[in-house]
């Protein structure tokens, strides 16, 4: 079986939290955590992470999600896409600039969570690429077990679902219900029976990501991809993850005009590129 690569010191991490003091009181509780995750540590044919991470206005919890990406005991490249924050996020990300492994690309304006994924796949390296939010609503403990399909040789695409398994991470009936209809639109089209299309949490072969290109700029994204790697045929499998939904007082920036484009999304490329 295929393994995830692993570091045996963390120089990555160390360099993070050197660089950002700001965050060294927040993650260190927590960070041992992270760095005893359970990882397959198989030795032949192994293959590369890439993380990518876009950015838009987290000022509280960017330099913990990347803190807790850094502390994986897997050798992971981070490619990090700040889509024109305002709120002191860039000032972050630039005590970064020149961290092994970890790319920062800044945008002068901003075009949305599909634009800085396009920008973010043309400059990974590695062999899978996972997509990470910056805020807090999804726990990079959860990547290994998001990683071993796809290492089993058993998925071409991971996605990883809040709504698989007896806990109910997200407290919002609304939000629940939409995802539910979004998704299920999805899947008339697509022909494949997902629980949870919306996920940030979706990793790829880097081979998926070059036979398709991204169109929209925004969370239309996410059923845009769905549907082209359905198109062509690739192993999509799902794995329960953990989830601490967050509300909109709290940072959430999807919002009503982000459902209406979805929908029409769905639409769209569920019938043609």
């Amino acid at each position: 079986m295929n393994s995830i690569q692993s570091l045996p010191t963390n120089f990555q991490l160390d360099e993070v939290l050197r660089r950002l003091h700001s965050c060294e009181s927040q993650v260190l509780d927590e960070i041992s955590d992270y760095q005893n995750v359970d990882v397959a540590n198989d030795n032949s044919n192994k293959l590369t992470l890439s993380v990518v991470v876009p950015v838009f206005n987290e000022q509280a919890t960017v330099a913990r999600v990347l803190s807790r990406i850094a502390a994986l005991p897997i050798a992971t490249e981070i490619v990090v896409v700040d889509d024109a924050s305002t709120d002191g996020t860039r000032a972050i990300l630039e005590k970064l600039v020149g961290t092994p492994n970890l790319t920062v690309l800044f945008k002068d304006k901003n075009e949305g969570k599909g634009a800085a994924l396009r920008d973010a796949f043309e400059r990974v390296s590695g062999d899978i690429i996972l997509v990470q939010d910056a805020d807090l609503e999804y726990d990079p403990r959860d990547i290994p077990a998001i990683l071993k399909p796809i290492y089993a040789n058993e998925a071409d695409v991971v996605f990883g679902s809040r709504y698989i398994g007896q806990t109910q991470n997200d407290k919002s009936l609304v939000h629940r219900l939409g995802n539910w209809f979004l998704t299920e639109s999805s899947n008339l089209f697509t022909g494949i029976r997902l629980t949870d299309m919306e996920t940030c949490y979706k990793a790829f072969r880097r081979e998926v990501l070059k036979d398709v290109s991204i169109k929209q700029n925004r969370f239309g994204v996410e059923p845009e991809l769905t549907a082209k790697i359905a198109r062509r045929g690739y192993r999509i499998q799902e794995v329960p993850i953990s989830y601490k939904a967050r509300s909109y007082e709290d940072g959430k920036k999807i919002g009503i005009r982000d459902l209406f484009k979805t929908v029409y999304c769905i639409a769209r490329y569920g019938t043609a590129d």
